[in-house]
């Protein structure tokens, strides 16, 4: 039997015993098991200027602890638990600690409004809501109409003065404390749920998108063969995981591959990023294009006060970065942004500017490792001319690939088409094989 493309990303993992899986044990415990039990898992830096560090031998302890807060809770395996937060510690330590008892993530934008919480929250009959005192506060008056939730957890902390609690909810420090260091990580299926992110909701109401234990495997494979990363790198993604690659490229790539990440909690400003560059000797970056221009735009003056030679890779998402943008990062950091594509339901990068190749400036890149992808007409046949655009599509069976929309299995059926994934997008793609963006179809999300 042929060896599916797929198998090299499969053998990378370290499963657990009887061929089950957990992203958690994936992305943290099989390093604070190892010899990179003391190394240097996150560093986090706060808006308020803290700055804390975890190993990620206290990683799995803390994750170990909310994984227990769960289980006294009743939630158990493909319950939703929903994180409502900023970037803090306590984020990350509830999405891996929720993974971890079988149950599924669902990371939400702390920039959402109150009403498109209540619109997710409701539509995945959610059980258990981890939230931070600011943001319990702003959904407070829709917490009637949510009949599902049963608990709030309100991740309480201490030095940021965040006063009485509901007299219903329940303190995430208390119950942390009350909660042992030891867990058994639930052994799952590849193919069961274990991430659940929301589309914008851009074309109408936002679709609940699923992601499946083995998705994994190409979180794992994006971190050496997308962002090039390296044993002693300090990678920052400024991505939120509240969209999926915050969570495929700004949570799992990295850790699955035992690298420090910083976690930068504030919004943009040029200061405080040239700053966390510098400090933290910041050697991979991932950023949006956008990010980059406002960064240009704020004045090199600004950035001679900071020290960023420890940069070696640029990558950007969502779009490409213009020819000036990119000619400057070029000359400001010594690196070209490479671009990224992904989606929600592609669950991770699928086509990118990879290592080692010299993307033509504007391009999407090439598919990344495994992945097969087409431009297609309207009858959904491959277009062979490189100057006709038409519809982005990829071959299903990818690891990252979403496994359904939420209570929608008809919407979901339809994105496949003659043996195809339809992404919504459109491209051409160039006599050398590179995919160049066109833009989204008027009716896709």
């Amino acid at each position: 039997m042929a060896e599916s493309p797929w198998d090299e990303m499969y053998r990378a993992l370290a499963w657990l015993p009887g061929g089950r899986l957990n992203i958690a044990h994936e992305a943290i415990d099989r390093h604070a098991n190892g010899r990179l039990r003391e190394k240097t898992a996150l560093i986090w830096q706060g808006a308020s200027g803290e700055r804390e560090t975890y190993t990620f031998g206290q990683l799995k302890r803390l994750t170990n602890q909310f994984a227990h807060v769960l289980m006294s809770l009743g939630i158990g395996k493909g319950d939703p638990v929903f994180t409502y937060m900023t970037r803090v510690p306590e984020l990350y330590v509830a999405l891996l600690g929720t993974l971890k008892t079988g149950a599924i993530a669902a990371p939400l934008f702390s920039g959402l409004a109150p009403e498109a919480v209540k619109h997710r929250l409701q539509q995945a009959r959610c059980k258990v809501l981890v939230a931070q005192p600011h943001l319990r506060r702003r959904i407070a008056p829709h917490i009637p109409e949510l009949w599902d939730l049963q608990h709030i957890v309100v991740a309480d902390r201490p030095d940021r003065g965040f006063g009485p609690l509901d007299m219903a909810d329940l303190s995430y420090v208390e119950e942390m404390s009350k909660s042992p260091l030891d867990f058994e990580v639930e052994p799952m299926s590849q193919y069961d749920h274990a991430l659940l992110h929301y589309t914008s909701g851009g074309a109408g109401a936002a679709k609940g998108v699923l992601h499946c234990q083995a998705a994994v495997a190409q979180h794992r494979s994006n971190g050496r063969s997308v962002l090039g990363l390296r044993d002693d790198d300090v990678y920052w993604c400024t991505a939120d995981p509240g969209f999926v690659t915050g969570t495929s490229c700004g949570v799992l790539a990295p850790w699955t591959n035992g690298v420090t990440q910083l976690v930068y909690e504030d919004g943009f400003d040029p200061e405080g990023w040239y700053e966390a560059i510098r400090r933290n000797r910041v050697t991979v970056w991932y950023t949006a294009p956008a990010a980059l221009d406002m960064l240009m735009g704020s004045g090199e003056e600004v950035l001679e006060r900071y020290d960023t030679s420890s940069l070696r890779s640029l990558y950007t998402v969502g779009s490409h970065a213009g020819k000036a943008t990119a000619d400057w990062a070029e000359r400001v950091f010594g690196s070209t942004p490479r671009s990224t594509w992904a989606q929600t339901e592609t669950g991770a990068v699928l086509i990118a500017g990879q290592p080692g190749a010299d993307a033509p400036a504007g391009s999407m890149g090439q598919p990344t490792p495994g992945v097969e992808a087409a431009v297609l007409d309207d009858d959904y046949e491959v277009v062979v001319d490189p100057s006709v655009q038409g519809h982005l599509a990829v071959r299903p069976g990818w690891p990252s690939m979403f496994r359904g929309y939420w209570d929608d299995e008809g919407r979901y059926n339809a994105r496949f088409r003659k043996g195809w994934y339809i992404s919504g997008d459109r491209a051409r793609r160039d006599e050398d094989g590179y995919f160049w963006f066109e833009g989204r179809d008027k009716d896709e999300d």
